[in-house]
């Protein structure tokens, strides 16, 4: 919990790791500690578990509380820190939250509860019962529409911030980029924002965003590091070369459903013992595999595999 008392200054890359699984489909605790190790070791500004890209809705309760618990574990507060925490009820929510202020987490990530669609109303609700019940704990809104089936609006987010000094920030998954400005001007230019949109990670740099928690950190953690420390160094050409040159990498996550593709390169690189990924997912078909191979050729020389010096 090192950056718990200064939020801002976790920026950067925020890699969201994805949560490995044997090839039977139970956690993979030995693969996870090795991911940790090489996001650490390839310059990651921090690193997240339990977003989207983690599968969190197919694991228990137990399986995500063990997930954090390793991460923390190997991160050993050298780097920020901030889990998932947001779930399918309040309840969960609270315990996961609760577990993660416990192990020593930096922000707790909380998404907008998921399938039953709340109101505006609803919402604010929502992050204001979280927030009430852990006041010295940072909490980020995690707005991720296309998941969720709900676009928490700008003025709601500013009626959170208004209401509680420990909602800090927000991650913004939505490729709508008014919607960003909007939040900043109404939040006020000190909130914090990072982009889950791959390929609007550095545009938001732009209008006053302080990092990304993308899913490309998990195929190359050194360049998506970089592209940001290019960026805040001054030398915004050299960021925008390394935006370009990391597309194919992008388009790759999404052939499937993501985190199916990023599992199966990972798995083939050596980073993790196996690309399964949990019902309702499956691995990439052979359609998808043509694709994936195709995009990953474009991009080989950004990709390392383990054993590798990033």
């Amino acid at each position: 919990m090192r950056f718990r008392s200064d939020p801002a200054s976790i920026r950067g890359s925020i890699a969201p790791v994805v949560t490995p699984f044997t090839a039977e489909g139970a956690l993979d605790t030995d693969s996870l500690r090795a991911l940790v190790r090489w996001q650490k070791a390839s310059g990651s500004h921090g690193v997240s578990i339990g977003g989207s890209t983690g599968e969190p809705s197919a694991q228990s309760l137990e399986e995500r509380i063990t997930a954090m618990r390793v991460v923390a574990d190997e991160l050993r507060d050298e780097i920020p820190f901030l889990p998932g925490t947001g779930a399918v009820t309040l309840e969960h929510t609270l315990q996961l939250t609760d577990e993660a202020q416990k192990l020593g987490a930096d922000l707790a990530l909380v998404i907008t509860p998921y399938y039953s669609r709340p109101t505006q109303e609803g919402l604010f609700a929502w992050y204001d019962a979280v927030a009430r019940e852990f006041p010295d704990m940072p909490i980020v809104i995690y707005n991720v529409p296309s998941r969720t089936a709900v676009d928490i609006a700008p003025d709601t987010v500013a009626k959170l911030r208004r209401a509680h000094t420990n909602i800090v920030g927000i991650k913004e998954t939505t490729k709508d980029f008014e919607h960003f400005s909007h939040v900043l001007h109404k939040c006020g230019r000190d909130f914090l924002m990072w982009s889950g949109i791959e390929l609007l990670c550095l545009p938001l740099l732009a209008i006053g965003g302080i990092g990304f928690v993308s899913a490309l950190a998990n195929l190359a953690p050194a360049s998506v590091a970089k592209m940001y420390e290019l960026y805040v160094a001054g030398d915004h050409q050299g960021a925008i070369d390394l935006h370009y040159r990391l597309s194919p990498l992008v388009e790759l996550l999404f052939v499937e459903t993501n985190p199916a593709p990023a599992k199966h390169v990972l798995a083939d690189l050596g980073h993790i013992s196996s690309g399964y990924v949990r019902p309702p997912l499956v691995e990439p078909t052979p359609a998808g595999l043509e694709r994936i191979n195709k995009l990953r050729a474009e991009a080989a020389d950004l990709l390392v595999p383990s054993g590798v010096n990033a």
